[in-house]
């Protein structure tokens, strides 16, 4: 497989082809930068943990060329911070056991172009060849710029599959912008068990991130602790970790349904509930 971009990086960590590492993907999650995939899809890293009948694979879209560096990383250019990031997503995909990882190396700008091509067929070309049975993406109501232009040049591709090739689910989780604000019955709450300690060493990887100024180790595992314990107000929690996640699956069954209305029904929806229990106690 061949990518328009010199900063293309496929990594296979068994050393393997990448042919037999598409053929036993089950799991693949989608995402804009290095360490998204590790907050985000940490859910469908840990399903598929050990196991020899699920695979976890990843895909990062773009080089990394805009992190934010501070300390030993401040005075990195964009080139070096793009070498020290694609090791480090490298150095992660060993960690979780990844079937594959593939960072196609574009710059944010591209994948903010709807005009640009290359992200989509790309992506597509990915989907099609591994026939994942779960796709994890940004949901497209996050507040980063690049995550929701990566959430829908995603779907974009996903709609461009042959039917029989699309994912049983198509799941858009929590980076930059929680999804509490989700309906409880629309919410899928993917546990994700704290007894394990693969998550915490996931994301303590990226070094020049978690070193260099943002401390994602400690807001991650807060997230989800937070998540499975505010879940239910009148019950015992039900999972000890949980990410939250929007489901996008018909999206994708229904290339006609726009997007911005898919999350702006529920916000409607959210807006009504606030108004409905303000209006009963009132």
């Amino acid at each position: 497989m061949e990518f328009k971009s010199n900063d293309a990086d496929i990594f296979i960590p068994d050393g393997g082809g990448l042919e037999e590492a598409f053929a036993k993907t089950t799991h693949l999650a989608i995402t804009a930068h290095q360490d998204d995939t590790e907050i985000a899809a940490i859910h469908g890293v840990m399903e598929c943990f050990g196991k020899e009948d699920e695979w976890f694979a990843g895909v990062t879209v773009t080089n990394g060329s805009g992190s934010p560096r501070a300390g030993r990383y401040g005075s990195l250019t964009d080139e070096e911070m793009m070498s020290v990031r694609r090791r480090e997503q490298r150095k992660a995909a060993m960690l979780g056991d990844y079937a594959f990882h593939i960072q196609l190396g574009y710059p944010s700008s591209a994948l903010k172009t709807p005009s640009e091509r290359g992200p989509v067929e790309e992506i597509a070309a990915i989907l099609e060849a591994a026939s994942p049975k779960i796709v994890y993406l940004h949901n497209p109501a996050d507040k980063h710029a690049t995550h929701v232009a990566t959430a829908l040049r995603s779907i974009e591709a996903l709609r461009a599959l042959p039917a029989g090739k699309r994912p049983d689910k198509v799941l858009g989780c929590e980076v930059w912008r929680g999804l509490d604000w989700l309906g409880d019955d629309e919410k899928e709450v993917l546990a994700v068990s704290s007894g394990s300690g693969v998550p915490a060493a996931l994301i303590g990887v990226f070094d020049s991130q978690v070193a260099g100024g943002k401390r994602y180790d400690l807001a991650s595992a807060g997230r989800r602790l937070a998540n499975a314990t505010f879940f239910a107000s009148h019950d015992t929690d039900e999972v000890e970790e949980a990410v939250y996640a929007m489901d996008l699956t018909p999206l994708i069954a229904d290339s006609a349904l726009s997007v911005s209305e898919f999350v702006l029904d529920a916000v409607e929806r959210f807006k009504r509930d606030i108004a409905d229990t303000i209006a009963s106690l009132s």
